[in-house]
């Protein structure tokens, strides 16, 4: 059965959803990604065309907080993974576009993989994509159609729309399995790690990027992780 977007969302925000399945004596690192810098004042974007479907402003969401100061659409992964670690086969993963925004805003896609874009609106879209190590994609997506994308190789991937330029995503191609975006309260969890000593990766749009260190017996190793504005 396909993956939804909702689906796809809920997955990667609280495990690996590829990874490899019943490691013996595997742990899980199980944490929250929290904003340290206080309240965030959520910015509004002005709505120039297509009213009527778009509506009038948009929030940037370019840093979401939750009443914990959780900080959601963070990508964690681990630096080096445990040898052998491969992707297994796995669906397309969908972002739909809906009264012009991108949902979910960031998504993973292995490498070799590919992300299926849709278009739920009742107007025309762009997907614009700015990447290096991945072929550009500049296309127009009418209602109703879905567009697939293949990545070839590891990179973070902005997707805008020209038409709609308050709108933008991100594709994080990815390596391994070991990867998962937080959920709208900030969690995570990376599961089936073998004993040892990892480094995580820690990216947010926004942000920056940092690391942490954590150490992983055969069961949950928590740890939390703040995040602090440039």
């Amino acid at each position: 059965m396909r993956t939804t977007a909702k689906a796809v969302a809920g997955l990667l925000g609280l495990a690996v959803w590829c990874g490899a399945a019943g490691l013996a004596g595997a742990g899980t690192i199980k944490g929250t990604v929290r904003f340290a810098d206080g309240s965030v004042e959520v910015k509004k974007l002005k709505v120039t065309v297509d009213h009527a479907v778009c509506g009038t402003t948009k929030d940037a969401e370019d840093v979401v907080v939750s009443p914990d100061m959780g900080l959601r659409n963070v990508v964690v992964s681990l630096v080096t993974p445990p040898p052998g670690a491969k992707w297994s086969v796995a669906p397309p993963v969908q972002m739909d576009q809906k009264q012009c925004v991108f949902v979910p805003r960031v998504i993973v896609v292995p490498v070799g993989g590919t992300a299926e874009f849709l278009n739920n609106d009742r107007l025309l879209h762009n997907l614009h994509s700015a990447s290096t190590d991945n072929p550009a994609v500049n296309r127009t997506q009418p209602k109703g159609r879905t567009i697939p994308i293949g990545f070839r190789r590891p990179e973070i991937v902005r997707i805008d729309c020209d038409l709609h330029p308050w709108m933008r995503a991100w594709v994080v191609v990815a390596e391994h399995p070991y990867y998962a975006v937080t959920n709208e309260r900030g969690e995570f969890a990376l599961e089936n790690v073998p004993p040892g000593n990892y480094t995580l990766q820690v990216w947010h749009e926004i942000l920056g990027a940092l690391k942490k260190d954590v150490a992983v017996t055969d069961g949950v190793a928590p740890v939390t992780v703040e995040m602090r504005g440039k």
